[in-house]
């Protein structure tokens, strides 16, 4: 991984002719069954990853548990994933022009919720697309870079649409 994708982002893979990802959607929300005993005192939230087939021909994706990981706060503390609540995508045949999204419920401390990462490891046709990251928080708009009013001026968004601003004007010069 060369630089994290921020939440919202569509990202291309280039060995996969069409096949697009990204992680949305990032948001607060209680699991739909109820809360797991495991996640007492912990506050839920929910994110999306769609996968788009732009391409000529199907793919059959998978997207299951242990091909997610979430990581919160500066510190990159584990997130408690809820298996329960959570829908993955299980061998899917996503064709042209076509979609398919899992939907993962997780629940974290609320005070390292301003930072989450999100790794992805998408099977393609029984082969291993490489991890990719996207980054974003609880709070921040989407895919904005910009922080929202009242948030901090130095957002967690703002620092990585520095990052990779800084580093496209490095490459150019």
């Amino acid at each position: 991984m060369h630089e994290p994708n921020v939440v919202g982002d569509w990202l291309e893979y280039d060995e996969y002719a069409g096949l697009r990802v990204r992680v949305h959607r990032l948001e607060q929300s209680e699991p739909p069954r109820g809360r797991d005993d495991a996640a007492e005192g912990l506050t839920y939230f929910c994110l999306r990853v769609t996968v788009e087939n732009r391409g000529a021909a199907h793919s059959t994706i998978h997207l299951e548990d242990g091909q997610i990981d979430v990581r919160l706060g500066s510190d990159g503390e584990s997130a408690f994933i809820d298996w329960r609540n959570s829908q993955f995508i299980e061998g899917f045949d996503v064709y042209p022009l076509r979609r398919a999204t899992a939907v993962l419920y997780a629940a974290g401390p609320e005070a390292c919720l301003g930072q989450v990462d999100v790794q992805i490891q998408l099977r393609v046709d029984d082969d291993w697309a490489a991890r990719r990251l996207w980054t974003g928080g609880i709070g921040l708009y989407e895919g904005s870079g910009a922080p929202q009013p009242g948030a901090a001026h130095d957002g967690l968004a703002r620092q990585v649409s520095n990052f990779l601003r800084d580093q496209a004007e490095e490459g150019t010069a």
